[in-house]
């Protein structure tokens, strides 16, 4: 069963392109590196553009604890905390 994820991310004012700069360098560590992931996509909110969603997609449960623990995730983690407003809202969810 794959198990789906949504982060909601909230930004500081002011501090958009440098939060996306670092995302993306995430976006693209992940989508070459993890097999595992089949969907990991980075979008900003029309409505609040200090507002970012990232939709996720693992093959199983092993594949979404590996994300956690990759060496990418925790450099980009640490280096997008001090761009944050609050901390990351997540939801997983399995499929149907």
């Amino acid at each position: 069963m794959t198990i789906g994820v949504t982060a909601k991310l909230q930004v500081l004012a002011g501090k958009n392109k440098e939060f996306e700069a670092i995302f993306k360098q995430l976006v693209a560590a992940v989508l070459t590196n993890e097999k595992g992931c089949l969907l990991y996509a980075f979008h900003q909110s029309r409505d609040d553009a200090q507002t970012y969603i990232v939709l996720e997609q693992y093959a199983d449960e092993s594949a979404l604890k590996a994300h956690g623990k990759t060496e990418h995730y925790q450099h980009c983690g640490k280096k997008m905390a001090g761009y944050l407003a609050a901390e990351p809202q997540i939801e997983l969810m399995d499929s149907i």
